[in-house]
């Protein structure tokens, strides 16, 4: 077999994968679970907040969570489809989203990097404005939260 230089790159990349990952120490910092599932009720639970319910419709539950780690927005969504649409409008007002089958928590970069060592789920980022009227990123989440939900509300 011929060795190429593409061949070359993807052994290269293996390699540092490799060494990258026995050289992390394997801590639980780097553990992710497997992806909770569940009421907005259960996956509070599991992230060690007591809810304080929002919203409460047949498409979307929401509410807002505290834990030693900072606020977020808890929600969940009756279908996939309805949880991708809110979060595809939510990112446009920035923000840091870990994203879970039909749930997702918004709040700041580091409580939802946290959450996610109890939560499990994928780690996803608004569209970044660069510096705009709001400041911090738990407002524009909130702020599109409450948009996206009235609408959903109506369409039900």
């Amino acid at each position: 077999m011929r060795v190429t230089r593409p061949m070359l790159a993807l052994t290269g990349v293996a390699a540092a994968l490799a060494l990258t990952g026995c050289g992390s120490g394997g801590g639980d910092a780097d553990r992710v679970p497997p992806t909770a599932t569940g009421s907005l009720e259960r996956l509070a639970a599991e992230a060690e907040c007591e809810p304080d319910l929002q919203t409460d419709a047949d498409t979307i539950r929401q509410a807002l969570c505290g834990t030693g780690d900072g606020k977020y927005v808890l929600a969940t969504f009756a279908t996939d489809r309805g949880q991708r649409e809110w979060i595809d409008t939510a990112k446009d007002y920035g923000g840091h989203y870990l994203v879970g089958r039909k749930w997702v928590a918004v709040g700041h970069e580091d409580v939802v990097a946290a959450l996610r060592g109890r939560l499990g789920g994928t780690l996803e980022e608004g569209v970044d404005h660069g510096g705009g009227r709001h400041g911090g990123a738990s407002h524009p989440a909130g702020h599109a939260a409450g948009h996206t939900a009235g609408r959903t509300g109506h369409s039900g």
